[in-house]
């Protein structure tokens, strides 16, 4: 055990009134946690925080840690926050090393749960432990959808994951990867074989485009496609990412550990409007990422892309405008092109499916508990509110879980 991870642990003040759980969206219990560990009690506290979020393994990693349990820190009011992330990081990952094969009392109802990334483990895991027969059913080889396929390796090893899939299958839950709903298997076909409820959690995986003529050169690629797999990728020296929330800063920071020198992040704004967090920006300034502020791209074409310079104007009412600059176009050498402007929901299963309404952007529509317009259908995660955090996913899904036990246990009396 890492010295400093105790330490840390020993600075925590146990606080009557926690702040930092009051911080956490899912309101994990940290001081508890925290004094358990202390005490020798490491499983017990491990299984206190999994019980609480099944994830928390993955959001000790990625969450904004400074905006949430750590940002209300008490001891960060004079001085540095317990670095609490370190600490819950370090018994969550202990605790998913002692996996044992789990005896759950069955109940003989059967769910499935379409997508594994956040919100459908983590309702899988939830449901599972109250007795139902859970299948999952993932379009892709790998478990943990963004969680494997959209967040780089240096900020969530694939270890952690694979860490969580030997969980799902040691609480019997089964997993049946490389099988796309919609087509070949339909919502009809799942509730034909006896499955009680279904629970969509599918992400957002479909590129936002930028509309504009290039788009289709060799250069050009997709964001949320090149965190899949950079290694495929012959991005060349310099490299352009349009964009600048959190995708964009992931995909410098990998675009520069696979071989580029030169990267840059394009923004049509300044850097007080950039959405990623700014850790993340420090982050991608510390790894060498450049930004290139107020140009916004009008034509992506062989060499690189052209630009216009903008500016921000406020109007009457006080609302910030991008405007134009005339005659300010010039192009921005590169080697190619990454789009890291926002995903949506792909239509596999809609276009399919009878009976499940969408917005006008194609994302799911549900009430406050998750219950699609198609009875015995749920959703939540990013396919309903579109690209959240992880732990967002996590607190909205342990409510959907809990509205599919009733639903289920209303149709069976």
């Amino acid at each position: 055990m890492g010295k400093s991870i105790v330490e840390e642990a020993e600075r925590c003040l146990n606080c009557k009134k926690p702040m930092c759980k009051e911080g956490c969206p899912v309101n994990t219990p940290i001081n508890e946690i925290i004094e358990m560990f202390l005490d020798g009690k490491i499983m017990e506290s491990g299984e206190k925080i999994f019980k609480n979020n099944p994830l928390s393994v993955v959001c000790s990693l990625v969450c904004p840690h400074e905006n949430q349990c750590e940002g209300h820190c008490v001891m960060g009011k004079k001085g540095n926050p317990v670095q609490i992330s370190s600490i819950e990081n370090y018994i969550s990952d202990y605790y998913l090393n002692y996996i044992n094969n789990e005896s759950i009392k069955k109940n003989n109802k059967r769910l499935a749960i379409i997508g594994s990334g956040p919100a459908g483990i983590t309702i899988a895991i939830i449901l599972r432990a109250k007795g139902y027969d859970v299948t999952i059913f993932e379009a892709l080889e790998h478990i943990g959808g963004v969680l494997w396929y959209g967040i780089p390796e240096f900020r969530l090893p694939k270890s952690v994951l694979e860490k969580l899939k030997d969980k799902l299958i040691s609480m019997g839950i089964r997993i049946r990867p490389n099988t796309l709903i919609g087509s070949s298997i339909t919502i009809d076909d799942i509730f034909r074989d006896g499955y009680k409820a279904i629970f969509i959690g599918t992400g957002v995986w479909k590129p936002r485009t930028l509309g504009i003529k290039g788009e289709t050169l060799g250069n050009v690629h997709y964001a949320i496609d090149y965190l899949k797999n950079p290694r495929v990728y012959n991005l060349g020296k310099r490299v352009c990412i349009i964009g600048a929330g959190n995708v964009a800063m992931d995909v410098a920071r990998t675009s520069i550990r696979n071989g580029s020198t030169d990267v840059n992040i394009m923004f049509r704004e300044g850097p007080e409007n950039i959405e990623a967090e700014d850790i993340e920006v420090e982050y991608a300034k510390i790894d060498g990422v450049k930004f290139e502020f107020y140009k916004a791209a009008v034509e992506i074409v062989d060499d690189g892309i052209k630009y216009i310079r903008t500016e921000i104007k406020v109007d009457e009412a006080g609302n910030k405008n991008v405007e134009y600059i005339e005659s300010s176009e010039d192009i921005f050498k590169a080697d190619s092109v990454i789009l890291a402007i926002g995903q949506g929901p792909r239509s596999n299963i809609i276009s399919n499916t009878i009976g499940i309404d969408v917005n006008d952007v194609g994302l799911v529509e549900v009430d406050q508990i998750g219950r699609t317009s198609r009875k015995g259908v749920f959703a939540s995660g990013d396919v309903v509110t579109g690209a959240k955090t992880v732990v967002e996913a996590v607190r909205v899904s342990k409510m959907v879980a809990q509205a599919i036990d009733e639903y289920v246990c209303g149709i069976e009396e």
